[in-house]
């Protein structure tokens, strides 16, 4: 016997029809190099040209050093004082600690600083929060209470203090035993694992945002600590300035993302949760040291 046909309703049919369709696969999530390639111009802050130190090396290198004055106010007016005296000119780096430090400044420690310098500097290892827009993140942290960031800055917090913590490409002011004995001429920048445990015991002062690279690669000193034994060895500094101190043609520009903005969210997100196809186990953790905000070197304005 042949059964009379029904019309099924509109909307049932399409949504059978609907049902019987494979269901799309999910967009592929977007990779941390993706996210920084599509930040718009809002997720960037552009260094200030005084708050950019350029160091050209006799190697024919340069290294471009981002200054944070909001967390080391005495050391970064030292340090404008001494590039714009041209104190470093002829110095050279002479230390060279294989997963610890690059450390440059006078090896004679005898040329005389400028007259513009303010000695003694003053402990000032850490800063209060208050009045800063500290933006936490989710993951605990071995050497602080909690870690997130300031602005374009990784930063620590405890007890109602802030500091920048000692990472990979972080600067700090070196000193002799007395707290008070860093001058700002003698500067380092980490290039090994993050020697945390000098945090709020040595002034950090900026961070490496170009040409980590050269650095990082220098031969190492067989001295005590990585100092150079033999003069021949040091690699000669030839020229420190600010930005803000050189022709306009030669002036560097560079950006750093800011926190606050949606696209630093996601970068540390996916950097905390990778999904690509190498993953298999995401982390679900994230480190303040490989969590500082990317940067970048823009035209000139």
């Amino acid at each position: 016997m042949r059964m009379n046909s029904v019309a099924l309703p509109l909307a049932a049919l399409l949504a059978f029809q609907a049902a019987a369709q494979p269901a799309a696969a999910p967009a592929p999530a977007r990779s941390s190099a993706e996210i920084v390639a599509a930040a718009p111009a809002s997720a960037w802050a552009r260094v200030p040209d005084d708050a950019l130190l350029v160091m050209d090396l006799a190697n024919g290198a340069t290294v471009l050093i981002a200054l944070a004055p909001d967390f080391a106010p005495a050391h970064v007016r030292n340090i404008r004082a001494l590039a714009m005296a041209r104190w470093w000119d002829g110095t050279s780096i002479n230390r060279v600690q294989d997963n610890y430090v690059v450390q440059w400044g006078d090896a004679t420690e005898k040329k005389p600083l400028p007259p513009t310098l303010k000695l003694p500097v003053a402990m000032a290892y850490e800063r209060p929060l208050a009045g800063l827009d500290f933006r936490p993140m989710p993951y605990r942290d071995v050497f602080a209470r909690q870690v997130g960031h300031v602005g374009t800055w990784p930063v620590a917090v405890e007890g109602g203090a802030a500091w920048l913590p000692h990472c990979y490409g972080m600067v700090g002011v070196g000193r002799n035993e007395a707290p008070d004995t860093g001058s700002g001429a003698e500067l380092y920048a980490v290039i090994g694992q993050a020697p945390r445990h000098l945090d709020r015991n040595i002034a950090v002062v900026g961070r490496v945002v170009e040409g980590m690279e050269h650095l990082a690669a220098l031969p190492r000193g067989t001295g005590a600590l990585g100092f150079y034994e033999q003069p021949a060895q040091r690699i000669g500094v030839t020229r420190v300035r600010l930005a803000a101190d050189l022709p306009a043609k030669e002036r560097p520009a560079v950006e750093i993302m800011r926190a606050g903005t949606p696209d630093l969210d996601a970068w540390l997100t996916t950097r905390a949760n990778r999904k690509d196809s190498f993953f298999i186990r995401p982390a679900g953790a994230l480190d303040i040291c490989n969590a500082l905000p990317p940067a970048r070197r823009v035209p000139a304005r």
